[in-house]
């Protein structure tokens, strides 16, 4: 009995498995792993639809800035598992590591995704706060006298 159950489930999870390409994108504290794979235009986040977890028209519209640059758009779907961060930087983060499934799919549209700039990290996180000040830069009021 065990081989018959065992043989069936590696002959289904072998082709799903291959069937995806990753891409990893990262933007402030949040960390997006992107799958794609040849489909219908199908856009999944954590497994709700876009619409449902992006609240902001710009960042849902960010999103579809590497589609559209590699005239991909409606030929592959998209899941996307995203944490850390806000709304924005995971929307950043999800830009990028589509942008680089992408060109692990098809190396022809990577200049023009590195022009667009989809493909360069925003190094830009926030910077710490320092001891004896309120904030990173901000002091506390000075008084002379």
């Amino acid at each position: 009995m065990t081989e018959t159950l065992t043989a069936p489930e590696t002959k289904l999870s072998a082709p799903a498995s291959k069937s995806y390409i990753w891409g990893t994108g990262r933007r402030k504290t949040a960390v997006a792993r992107v799958r794609i794979r040849p489909g219908t235009g199908k856009i999944e986040i954590n497994k709700r639809e876009l619409n449902d977890y992006f609240h902001v028209e710009a960042d849902r519209k960010s999103i579809f800035g590497p589609l559209e640059v590699s005239s991909m758009g409606g030929k592959v779907d998209i899941f996307a598992r995203v944490t850390g961060g806000g709304p924005s930087g995971q929307a950043g983060a999800i830009v990028m590591g589509l942008a680089r499934a992408l060109v692990s799919y098809d190396r022809s549209i990577e200049p023009a995704l590195r022009g667009a700039g989809f493909l360069t990290r925003d190094s830009r996180m926030k910077e710490r706060k320092k001891y004896g000040q309120r904030g990173a830069r901000r002091r506390f009021q000075f008084s002379k006298r």
